[in-house]
């Protein structure tokens, strides 16, 4: 056995690389779906609002809006922890 092998054996955990794959697994999924909530939720106030629904119209764009301020959140949240780890 080299040195390197050594070397890489140890800079590799298991668990903490698991870790990582699991998080990334479910921030993955759950941006996802809340960025299909935000389509949903513009999508539906749209057709809410070619109905003359405005108010369930206006309640629906705020879903949207909430959803993609929540996907933005989640940018931000991971550009943070990359760079500060």
């Amino acid at each position: 056995m080299s040195v390197g092998a050594i070397v890489l054996a140890t800079m590799v955990e298991g668990k903490e690389l698991l870790q990582t794959v699991v998080a990334a697994t479910l921030a993955g999924i759950g941006v996802t779906f809340v960025f299909s909530v935000a389509i949903w939720g513009y999508g539906r106030s749209i057709e809410l609002g070619n109905e003359e629904r405005p108010l369930a119209a206006g309640m629906a764009m705020a879903v949207g809006a909430l959803a993609l301020l929540l996907v933005l959140a989640a940018i931000v949240a991971g550009i943070v922890v990359m760079t500060h780890k």
